[in-house]
């Protein structure tokens, strides 16, 4: 869940790109930055603009533009210097575990892994149990149905949202390890894998089991089977499809198979589950009575309105457009005001491509907007032939950047395009922050308006020109931010390369650090 980054956070040829920018940044001398110490202690019980000795705080420097036409007096960037200037030869503290214990933690059992691995690793133990001890068709069919039900579940919108608000309710009164934790509320994806390739195991276990009653003429009968064989096929399918590394290189088939074969299967799931209690039930009992107090009955309405209820909700909305570049759009709706960090699904063709936009609500304007930047076939599209309408499904969704507000001082990341879902964190003005935006010619690409509200509203802005200065070494420069500005966590939206180095590097520093996940 959901996770986002730039353009297009969970779908197809989009999916993973950043548009790069122009650059604002803090005004300071070379000189009178410090070289940051080789361990890393964030002050979290302070939220003032306290400094260490031989310091210098970034919020306590004016901001500007290294592109000169913006600048307010007439000095030159070398009279002024840079606030990143020497930051290449700072040196970063020593990671805080060796290299296996390290590598286990933040790459290879990360939270969405763990998540995973406790729910499929409690469906075995039961599994190995009913192996062992022996059961019926019927009680494994509710094993598969309550699955399908945790898998199906956890990807609705208002489920999300409910998981996210109580995440985000945790004081920043309380430690930062568990806020840390608690703010990586944004892998509970890997609930919903572990539920769904847990539900088709059972189901294989279900098969034969229901196999060997045919065979023996006991209560499932053939029609029953003849479904269930069509349901394992189709939900193997999409666990295949659904594998990280094809889901990424297939992202279009991976949607389609996702949606087309779900619904198929969740329409046979229903053949299945009345067929299967009419084979059960007692010959003087009512097919309807047998349903209604029948678990797996109940479990596939809800997870059914739970699929449908987004679709319900599909409207196709008026969008005002506009043109920041050949390169980028700026999209304007009026029909609901956005919180940070929401997230909305947006189409031209609803039954075959969706795409999730990062939401940008200013304080006091109605509606919201989203920044759309040329990544893929989709997006070219929109900016080459601007539509007048837009599909949107279901409603706005939280992502990643909604736990910002859990932690007092926060270095906020973005490169390219990335700035969209992080600009109405800082508009929000909810926790202190310091921005951190990457990206070649920001003006020329994406417009004055957008650089400036984010400068009103963040005057202590970094904004680094990778045309004029050359790609940066992200981590140091963000450890730089972090170091000179206090700061208790980094969020940082970015391609997944990019976003998985600089997470890795600063969790390994003992640093809380966030940033999409790629789960969807």
């Amino acid at each position: 869940m959901t996770n986002l980054v730039a353009d297009n956070a969970s779908n197809n040829s989009d999916k993973g790109h950043a548009v790069k920018q122009d650059s604002h940044s803090s005004v300071i001398g070379a000189s009178q930055i410090a070289a940051p110490a080789l361990v890393y202690q964030p002050d979290s019980k302070s939220s003032d603009a306290e400094k260490r000795p031989g310091t210098v705080s970034v919020r306590d420097v004016p901001s500007y533009t290294s592109s000169a036409s913006t600048l307010d007096g007439k000095a030159s960037i070398q009279e002024k210097g840079e606030v990143w200037e020497g930051y290449e030869a700072d040196a970063l503290p020593d990671k805080v575990q060796n290299t296996f214990l390290r590598n286990l933690r933040f790459q290879i059992m990360s939270l969405y892994r763990r998540l995973f691995g406790i729910v499929f690793a409690t469906n075995m133990g039961v599994f190995i149990w009913y192996c062992v001890r022996g059961t019926n068709a019927s009680k494994l069919g509710t094993v598969v149905v309550a699955n399908l039900f945790v898998a199906i579940l956890m990807r609705q919108e208002y489920v999300i949202n409910t998981f996210y608000v109580v995440a985000c309710w945790t004081p920043r009164s309380w430690p930062l390890w568990f806020r840390r934790i608690v703010a990586r509320v944004y892998s509970i994806g890997g609930i919903h894998s572990g539920a769904g390739v847990s539900g088709t195991v059972w189901l294989m276990l279900f098969v034969g089991r229901a196999t060997r009653e045919v065979i023996n003429k006991d209560r499932v009968t053939v029609p029953t089977l003849a479904v269930s064989y069509v349901i394992l096929a189709l939900l193997v399918g999409m666990v295949t499809f659904a594998y990280p590394g094809f889901r990424v290189k297939r992202h279009n088939t991976f949607e389609v198979t996702h949606r087309f074969a779900g619904w198929t299967a969740v329409a046979l799931v229903w053949a299945q589950v009345v067929l299967l209690i009419n084979d059960y039930k007692t010959p003087d009992e009512k097919l309807g009575h047998a349903l209604v107090h029948t678990p797996s009955f109940w479990l596939v309405v809800v997870f059914t309105v739970s699929i449908i209820l987004p679709w319900v909700r599909l409207r196709k909305y008026p969008v005002r457009i506009e043109k920041s570049s050949d390169h980028c759009v700026r999209l304007y709706f009026d029909y609901v005001s956005t919180e940070p960090g929401h997230f909305t699904r947006m189409s031209l063709d609803p039954l075959f491509e969706w795409h999730s936009f990062a939401t940008i609500h200013e304080p006091g304007q109605k509606g919201y907007s989203a920044v759309v930047s040329k990544a893929g076939d989709w997006t070219s599209e929109v900016i080459a032939n601007p539509p007048s309408k837009i599909w949107i499904r279901g409603i706005p969704c939280y992502g990643v950047v909604h736990v910002t507000p859990l932690f007092r001082r926060v270095v906020m990341v973005a490169t390219g395009s990335g700035i969209g879902p992080i600009a109405p964190v800082v508009f929000a003005k909810e926790t202190e922050i310091q921005l951190l935006w990457t990206a070649p010619a920001v003006r020329k690409t994406f417009g004055d308006k957008l650089v400036d509200s984010l400068l009103d509203a963040a005057p202590n802005s970094v904004i680094y020109d990778t045309r004029e200065h050359g790609r940066p070494d992200l981590v140091k420069l963000t450890y730089r931010m972090v170091r000179e500005f206090n700061a208790e966590a980094v969020v940082i939206i970015s391609n997944q390369p990019l976003t998985e180095k600089v997470v890795y590097a600063m969790m390994s520093r003992g640093i809380p650090a966030f940033g999409a996940i790629w789960d969807s």
